[in-house]
């Protein structure tokens, strides 16, 4: 069990793969522990190549040192209704009652065409990604071969650790496999200014305090620390120290609710006061659209009831998303509502005006 005020301890995932059951069951008890524990866990010795976690972060960089008006080209907002492309700073609030979040984004996924059956049936996040044009991004074909070479690695990485998800659950490891066929995953390139000096410590975010809507999140980090993990027992914010080559992994609220709340879903923030720009790729593992979570077996007493319903991965997700987003909208619309010396009545509310 990782001690109290620890962060996530790095495990090495080469066991998974060796033929060693000692050391595999070892790797699958450490991994139990931690998803009992706070969620969280960081892994070295996986597939994904060093070089490849490097050239796609450079490429992140390299998109974010563009001028605004040049990542609007593909602003997700405007051109397409799929969740694919650039994200503007401030555009989600996380963590309720603080101001909009100082990052900015870019959407990635599967690449698929507009006769795919997710894109003709609009299931979530499922349609062409949004590329900058060669006149904007010199040698944009780069950018797309290495961004999708690395999404690729790390979905088949993610379903990997679904693997030992299922084997520290007592079931067969090939448990997951359904779920994680035909499954949808978003990549999100992110660029965190450092917080003004200036700024409000306790509204300002990177990203404010929250738990991921979906399955499993795997996070390359920069070299530029940031990311905190809530620890319960202690009730402070553990610092997660960037590690070349690691992966953070951390479970979601779809698997928190699979597990029936035997595994934690755990709260999470980015706070930049380095001074310098951070930038981090999470891939959000969500798995089949269509895929129905109910209760997994091991995880119920007899005669019990499951703390929640069924849901489809996709309801899990765009409930999420809905959160999120409302919160950043909401804020923006009281905020110019107020500039402009209007009073916001909320249906049914008497307000007195002096």
């Amino acid at each position: 069990m990782p001690s109290a005020g620890d962060a996530p301890p790095i495990l090495d995932f080469s066991s998974f793969y060796k033929n060693d059951p000692a050391a595999k069951k070892k790797l699958v008890e450490e991994v139990r522990d931690c998803c009992l524990h706070n969620g969280f866990f960081q892994i070295t010795g996986h597939n994904v190549p060093l070089e490849l976690q490097n050239k796609i972060m450079n490429w992140n960089k390299k998109f974010f040192d563009l001028e605004l008006e040049q990542k609007n080209t593909v602003n997700k907002d405007t051109t397409n209704t799929w969740n694919r492309g650039y994200e503007l700073m401030k555009s989600q609030i996380l963590e309720e009652g603080t101001l909009p979040e100082l990052k900015e984004g870019f959407y990635i996924g599967d690449e698929i065409t507009k006769d795919h059956p997710y894109f003709v049936n609009k299931k979530l996040n499922s349609g062409p990604n949004m590329w900058p044009s060669e006149e904007i991004l010199s040698n944009v074909e780069g950018f797309k071969s290495t961004a999708l070479d690395y999404y690729g690695q790390v979905v088949e990485l993610a379903k990997d650790i679904l693997k030992v998800l299922a084997l520290t659950l007592d079931l067969e490891e090939s448990w997951f496999d359904d779920f994680s066929s035909d499954a949808v995953a978003t990549m999100r390139l992110l660029h965190y200014p450092s917080q003004p000096a200036d700024s409000p410590a306790k509204l300002t975010r990177g990203i404010g305090a929250h738990t991921d809507f979906g399955c499993v999140t795997i996070l390359l980090q920069g070299d530029v620390a940031g990311l905190q993990v809530y620890d319960y027992s202690t009730k402070e914010w553990l610092d997660v120290t960037p590690t070349p080559g690691a992966f953070v992994v951390n479970l979601g609220n779809l698997m928190m609710r699979w597990s029936n709340d035997k595994y934690i879903s755990n709260l999470h923030r980015v706070i930049n006061k380095s001074g310098e720009e951070r930038y981090s790729i999470p891939v959000f593992f969500s798995g089949n659209p269509d895929y129905e979570v109910k209760c997994l077996p091991n995880c119920i007493k007899e005669g019990e009831e499951p703390k929640w319903p069924p849901i489809t991965v996709e309801q899990a997700i765009k409930n999420g998303y809905a959160d999120s987003y409302g919160r950043a909208e909401k804020y923006k619309k009281e905020a110019a509502a107020k500039a402009a010396g209007e009073v916001l009545v909320k249906p049914g509310q008497q307000v007195a005006v002096a």
